[in-house]
């Protein structure tokens, strides 16, 4: 058996970054950066200043391209392959942590991730989510690895919109969701039964702190419930998938958020907003009481989250885009782990209700 459960090490407190040298420097003393183009705007002048004070060098700064592609990977190998630097720093968000991930693994140099933001555990887990050129997803690239570090600057997370939070809580709403789901197919063992057992304190960390840490984002205020949701997010999350590797995967939420990527209207909404609502039709699709879909939609508008297509940016779908969204989500491997074979018509439907559902309860709200 072999399990990857997560970082080597993980360490969040406020105004942390001033003493990111301090951590980095058992590593090499050079390093190149790779991240988001307003990530690296963010974390270049205190990184920089600690590098200083402690004798390290940053040679690079890269940005990642805007997607985590198999171009862009292919490209900072490219670009990094003939250079001489002991250390790669990753900054940003998922997409860009898992572009450096990729990037890491081929050039087999140790990784250091920086989330900017809170709103996944792509952090935490050795797996890169690869997509086109254009954003629609493609598959979860294996040839990843997981951090050495992870450094998580409560101020930075404190300084971006309250929307990456919000998609956090619903990119983690679904370990819940599809862990007990997928784990249905898996035969019962200390390690797997670890992962649902995290996976459940989630949730409820999640519905019993998710409200108060929004409204601390709101009022930028570093409070007990920001920084356990912080770390439910970018940390714990990511510990289900490494304890329960194959019997604990993504299962039908994912996979409709991936078919749902096939529409290029909806790449303005964030990977977590699009997974809340593929949860909402997962639940239709297992036959779900409608009451306790409600009530998991009610939480939803407590902290943000979006439960119609309509709120994602689509409109309306044609017949044959329907066909299209059935047709492509029973491809991706996410929904292998369905306990249940799954059918295009199945998503379809399941889409339907989920919509019809939070579309009745958008209009009585407003």
């Amino acid at each position: 058996m072999f399990v990857t459960v997560g970082p080597g090490q993980y360490h969040r407190n406020a105004g942390l970054l001033s003493d990111a040298g301090l951590y980095i420097k058992r590593f090499g003393t050079t390093a190149v950066l790779v991240g988001g183009n307003l990530s690296r705007k963010v974390i270049d002048g205190p990184l920089r200043q600690s590098f200083s004070e402690n004798g390290l060098t940053l040679k690079h700064s890269l940005w990642f391209g805007g997607e985590s592609s198999q171009t862009n990977i292919d490209r900072l190998v490219e670009q990094l392959e003939n250079e001489t630097f002991d250390v790669i720093i990753a900054a940003g968000g998922g997409k860009a942590l898992d572009t450096a991930k990729a990037t890491a693994f081929q050039l087999n140099k140790p990784l250091v991730a920086i989330p900017t933001i809170a709103a996944t555990c792509a952090a935490a887990t050795p797996i890169c989510i690869l997509y086109s050129d254009e954003g629609e997803f493609l598959e979860i690239g294996r040839n990843s690895k997981v951090p050495e570090l992870v450094l998580v600057d409560t101020n930075i997370i404190l300084a971006a919109p309250v929307r990456y939070l919000v998609a956090g809580i619903g990119d983690t709403l679904a370990k819940w969701f599809e862990t007990k789901c997928s784990i249905k197919k898996a035969v019962p063992n200390a390690i797997n039964q670890t992962a649902i057992a995290i996976a459940g304190q989630l949730y409820e960390s999640l519905i019993q702190k998710g409200e108060k840490a929004v409204s601390s984002m709101n009022a930028q205020k570093a409070t007990i419930e920001l920084n356990d949701i912080i770390d439910a997010i970018i940390l714990v999350s990511g510990s289900v998938s490494g304890y329960g590797g194959d019997d604990c995967r993504t299962a039908a939420a994912h996979a409709i958020y991936s078919g749902l990527t096939i529409f290029p209207e909806i790449h303005h909404t964030y990977h977590g907003e699009i997974v809340a609502f593929g949860i909402l039709a997962q639940l239709c699709m297992e036959g779900t009481d409608e009451e306790e879909i409600k009530t998991l939609i009610h939480y939803y508008q407590q902290v943000g989250l979006p439960y119609t297509l309509q709120q994602m940016g689509i409109n309306g779908l044609t017949d044959d885009q329907w066909i299209a969204l059935g047709e492509i989500t029973v491809t991706i491997e996410d929904m292998a782990n369905m306990p249940f074979e799954v059918t295009p018509d199945m998503v379809i439907k399941a889409v339907r209700q989920a919509d019809k559902i939070g579309t009745e309860m958008l209009v009585v709200s407003n």
